[in-house]
């Protein structure tokens, strides 16, 4: 089955709260890219990942050691849900939608609101790449591709 096509839409994050559900390696991977685009990130997870603690430690998330809480995603623009538990994403999700929060859903491409996507990133140049949840080597592959083509033209514009 063919997944409906998303909207691109670029938004400025640089004054949203951005809560991430969950303390593992996914969970970590959205940190560092969310970090690109806003520093109003909070991440709440029962335990997290070296990685995550040491971004805690020197301020550049926010970083909450225990079970999440529905008034965590109270003040949220968007929700990542990242945990290795797929019913409490699925909580997370229904409570966002009810609360008109955006979310994704690590686990579940039909429950997200929005695709988290490949991001690629040079001087003015931000590209977003999603292969609609569909076949997330395809998106590297491509990602990968735009890079090396970045790379190629930095400094000639």
């Amino acid at each position: 089955m063919k997944s409906k096509p998303y909207f691109p839409m670029f938004i400025d994050l640089s004054d949203k709260n951005v809560v991430v559900v969950g303390g593992g390696k996914i969970a970590a991977r959205r940190v560092k890219t969310l970090l690109q685009f806003t520093r109003n990130i909070t991440v709440v997870a029962s335990q997290a990942i070296a990685e995550l603690q040491e971004l805690g430690k020197i301020g550049q998330i926010r970083l909450i050691l225990r079970p999440v809480k529905r008034s965590d995603l109270s003040m949220a623009y968007m929700v990542i849900a990242a945990t290795n538990d797929w019913k409490l994403n699925y909580e997370i999700c229904r409570i966002c939608k009810a609360e008109g929060i955006y979310a994704n859903v690590a686990n579940d491409k039909d429950a997200c609101d929005f695709y988290f996507p490949g991001v690629v990133m040079q001087d003015e140049l931000v590209v977003g790449i999603t292969a609609s949840g569909m076949d997330h080597r395809k998106a590297k592959a491509v990602r990968e591709e735009i890079e090396q083509v970045l790379k190629k033209y930095s400094g000639e514009w």
